[in-house]
């Protein structure tokens, strides 16, 4: 490699290291007007509108509605090339904050507990800087900021509505608490599961608690189908490949000395490969068919596919990897796969993706995601935009 080249690589990445930091406090002021106003999925109408009217302000030509609340906005290199989309989801969790934070959510019962306001900000940061380099680029960037994570229905909206049309590659990313500010990470190939959900209705006959001869009683086939099913991740599911089934509901009866007439199950399945997917849906199936026979019930199984497992493409996520060490000195982490669920996969079941885990870990905390107390370090909005801009830079070159 020449000198010439070096200065050529190393230049822009300074650049996008200096507007990062300078950009990082109006980043954070944003953060903190969504964190303070959160939306759950379909309704992030005022999260909408702040997006648009920042890339409005950047002069970024842009699309609203898109999935209901979604915006795409489209930065156009300075040369012919492919399209590269960047997602960022703006939906908040019905939780209600405990942090005691000045700008704690003014909403109750809803929060960002998931850090998607940190995403939003991250997005928007990298919009500011790729606008200034877009001469640099060959190539399109899609700036994909999409409601409606939480209940893994928001990606697929916006697909339905065109904002997947003309996308080549695609990146996401996620904060990372179990990450310290300043650390990136990655999972190659199958990085996040496949979810699926299933509602279960076990009929039986009601009756009093003393004469269950003249019952048919649903509590105890459906404790039974509880514990039935664990075995279809012992039993049933390769032990190599990863799998988990939880029942997270059951709900049955309402006092001491009467024999409900149903009870109620809802349950998730998790899984990193399609063939595990089908084993343990159809094992579901056919334990309720079982326990009609077995205990003289009816079951009224609605069971739903809701993303695929989100899976890397090596060749799109070297890049990335090599864009992002390059830009910050120090590899990507390589870590293992999670069983959580992220429909950006609908996205990477289209086109080549790649998916970057961005520290966000606070100093002196051990903060989970879900959890009314969290509390990521808002340092990672600039190693984010750091990190996306340069990606793009890098692949689109």
């Amino acid at each position: 490699m020449t000198n010439a080249q070096v200065t050529g690589i190393n230049e822009p990445g300074r650049r996008i290291a200096e507007q990062a930091a300078a950009l990082l406090p109006a980043l954070s002021a944003i953060r903190r007007d969504i964190h303070a106003h959160p939306e759950l999925a379909f309704e992030e109408v005022r999260t909408a509108g702040i997006v648009a009217a920042e890339l409005a302000r950047m002069g970024i030509p842009h699309r609203t509605g898109l999935g209901g609340t979604g915006v795409v906005g489209m930065i156009e290199g300075g040369r012919p090339g492919p399209t590269l989309a960047i997602r960022a989801d703006m939906d908040a969790l019905p939780i209600h904050e405990e942090t005691g934070l000045p700008f704690a959510s003014t909403a109750d019962g809803k929060m960002h507990a998931c850090g998607h306001d940190i995403h939003t900000a991250t997005l928007l940061g990298v919009a500011e800087v790729l606008r200034g380099m877009a001469p640099m680029l060959a190539g399109r960037v899609a700036l994909v900021f999409q409601p409606a994570e939480e209940v893994l229905g928001g990606a697929a909206a916006m697909i339905a509505d065109g904002a997947a049309e003309g996308i080549d590659l695609a990146l996401g990313f996620h904060n990372h608490p179990d990450m310290p500010v300043g650390e990136t990470g990655f999972a190659r190939g199958a990085c996040l599961a496949a979810s699926d959900r299933f509602d279960l209705v076990v009929r039986g006959k009601s009756g009093h608690a003393a004469h269950p001869e003249s019952a048919v009683d649903p509590i105890v086939a459906a404790a039974h189908f509880v514990s039935q099913v664990q075995t279809v991740v012992s039993r049933e599911v390769d032990p190599l490949r990863p799998a988990v089934v939880t029942i997270g509901m059951f709900q049955g009866g309402a006092t001491y000395n009467i024999i409900p007439e149903r009870v109620h199950l809802k349950g998730t399945i998790r899984t990193l490969d399609e063939g595990t997917r089908e084993i343990a849906g159809a094992a579901i199936r056919r334990l309720c068919a079982g326990l009609e026979a077995g205990f003289r019930v009816e079951c009224a199984l609605d069971y739903r596919r809701l993303v695929p497992p989100l899976v890397n493409d090596d060749s799109v996520l070297d890049r990335l990897l090599a864009a992002v060490t390059a830009q910050l000195g120090e590899a990507p982490r390589a870590g293992v796969p999670s069983m959580g669920s992220e429909d950006f996969a609908e996205f990477a079941r289209l086109v080549p993706s790649a998916h970057l885990r961005i520290g966000s870990g606070a100093p002196g905390r051990a903060d989970k995601l879900h959890n009314a107390g969290y509390q990521p370090d808002e340092g990672c909005i600039a190693v984010g935009v750091q990190a996306l801009s340069r990606a793009a830079l890098e692949i689109l070159a």
